[in-house]
């Protein structure tokens, strides 16, 4: 492997070291990301930092303030709603294609993926919040495995892209609604492997609309 190749690799994957912190949390939303503790934190050049860190702001992860640098994207209600709504227009569109084109592949990544984020449900239900993370990861799992037949490598990005913006709310309030959201899961783990879209769709919207609700009760988000 080139020299360039190898700073390529470190810079991806600082970028992405950056990035899951920003959405699980580790890095709070409107703190200042100052180059130089960056650079110690992560172990890279300054020059690397500023690209990374341009990289999540076109992402909407990473407010740039010109010459005062850097800050973690802020929160707000109506930001959390905005991104709600967005993702339950794509995970929709994309629902339906899943459930029009999917086969047993389809159907066999479903069940699999729905199984582990039961398990974690399980573990969060019982009131052990210390693998949070593991559980959002399972979550994101689940909901991309449950589109992942739609067909459309952009479509995919996309979704990904937004559910990771929402999913940064859910582990800023730690939203867990246990049970309900557990039997949702269920709802449309079911719906899906009977193709039964309208039940789907309802569901979703539920289970969507009811996070960010949750979410809002924590009295974190700001206004």
């Amino acid at each position: 492997m080139s020299s360039k190749n190898i700073s390529e690799s470190v810079a991806e994957v600082t970028y992405r070291r950056i990035r899951a912190d920003i959405i699980f949390g580790r890095l709070p939303p409107a703190q200042k990301l100052k180059l130089e503790g960056l650079k110690e934190t992560y172990d890279t050049s300054v020059s690397t930092l500023r690209e990374i860190l341009n990289r999540l702001s076109s992402e909407g992860l990473v407010f740039a303030e010109g010459q005062r640098g850097f800050e973690v994207a802020p929160i707000s209600v109506s930001d959390l709603r905005e991104i709600a709504a967005l993702r339950l227009l794509l995970e929709t569109h994309a629902l339906e294609q899943s459930f029009a084109q999917g086969g047993v592949d389809w159907e066999a990544r479903l069940v699999s993926a729905h199984y582990k984020l039961s398990r974690m449900e399980s573990v969060m239900a019982n009131g052990d919040t210390s693998e949070a993370e593991k559980w959002k990861r399972y979550d994101w799992e689940f909901h991309q495995a449950l589109i992942s037949a739609c067909g459309s490598k952009l479509l995919m990005e996309t979704h990904s892209s937004v559910f990771d913006k929402y999913l940064r709310y859910q582990m800023v309030a730690l939203s867990y609604r246990g049970e309900i959201a557990a039997k949702e899961h269920q709802q449309l783990l079911d719906a899906a492997l009977k193709r039964d879209e309208k039940t789907a769709k309802r569901v979703l919207i539920e289970h969507i609309e009811g996070g960010v609700e949750h979410a809002l009760t924590r009295n974190r988000l700001g206004k």
